[in-house]
């Protein structure tokens, strides 16, 4: 491995994009935590990869007031878990245009998943790795989406957005610690996501998911804290706008504290 990760916990790791990367990870030489809601598929991860790389904890990230204690427990006992991939998510069309179709309790939940359930995992794994002598990270899983969003998904576009702001804002206030905070954006992607459109449909759309984990696995090896994957319309526009966005909130942000490193 070329980064300095021993063992990573993956959140939302029972199908798609979690399970792959972690499978990777595995293969790599690294021990991996995998949690999902579903027990019957964590049995199945750790029987196929072996006990001695990987175990898997069943928790739901939906249960927002659980999560202290999930992590006090995963973290109380001795444990060399220094990286946390945040990857777990859920996506649906809606039609905000008519008030009877609109579900707004489906939108809060989305939103609660993708994006707040994450924010309280890493206010509650904070200390654990604040406290570690040795190089640690988040690293989140966003999506294109969170630059240019898809009108018939405006739960999941708003969720991909505020966590792609919400990185930025935590990189920036920790770039004196020992806590790297990365963020990996993924196009579409062939997993069970996009279930929704049919199976036919849905398992068919976007980038094979074997090419965007060797793909994504590769930016993690080679350092990078903001991994973009594919794009959205031209890849050289895409880009353009990605990097220019970050230079505008590096500018902004030391501006505001004054100019200090």
């Amino acid at each position: 491995m070329a980064f300095p990760y021993r063992h990573f916990l993956v959140i939302g790791a029972t199908a798609g994009i979690g399970q792959a990367l972690s499978s990777r990870l595995i293969k790599s030489g690294a021990k991996v935590t995998v949690v999902g809601r579903r027990k019957e598929r964590l049995d199945e991860f750790v029987r196929v990869n072996g006990e001695q790389s990987v175990r898997g904890l069943q928790f739901d990230i939906s249960n927002l007031d659980d999560i202290p204690e999930f992590v006090a427990q995963t973290m109380k006992q001795p444990t060399d878990i220094d990286s946390i991939i945040f990857n777990a998510g859920i996506q649906t069309p809606m039609d905000l245009a008519d008030p009877e179709k609109f579900d707004l309790t489906r939108f809060h939940e989305e939103m609660k998943v993708n994006f707040s359930s994450f924010v309280a995992l890493a206010h509650a794994f904070l200390p654990y790795l604040l406290q570690n002598p040795s190089p640690t990270s988040f690293i989140f899983t966003g999506s294109n989406l969170a630059i240019v969003p898809a009108a018939t998904l405006p739960a999941y576009s708003a969720s991909k957005a505020a966590l792609n702001v919400f990185t930025l804002c935590l990189r920036e206030q920790l770039r004196h610690s020992n806590i790297k905070v990365l963020e990996i954006s993924p196009p579409p992607v062939q997993t069970e996501l996009h279930d929704y459109m049919g199976l036919e449909t849905g398992r068919n759309l976007g980038m094979p998911l074997d090419v965007f984990t060797e793909q994504a696995y590769k930016g993690l090896a080679e350092g990078k804290d903001q991994i973009v994957i594919g794009s959205i319309g031209p890849s050289e526009t895409f880009n353009d706008i990605i990097d220019k966005r970050r230079t505008a909130f590096a500018n902004l942000s030391k501006m505001m504290r004054g100019g200090k490193p």
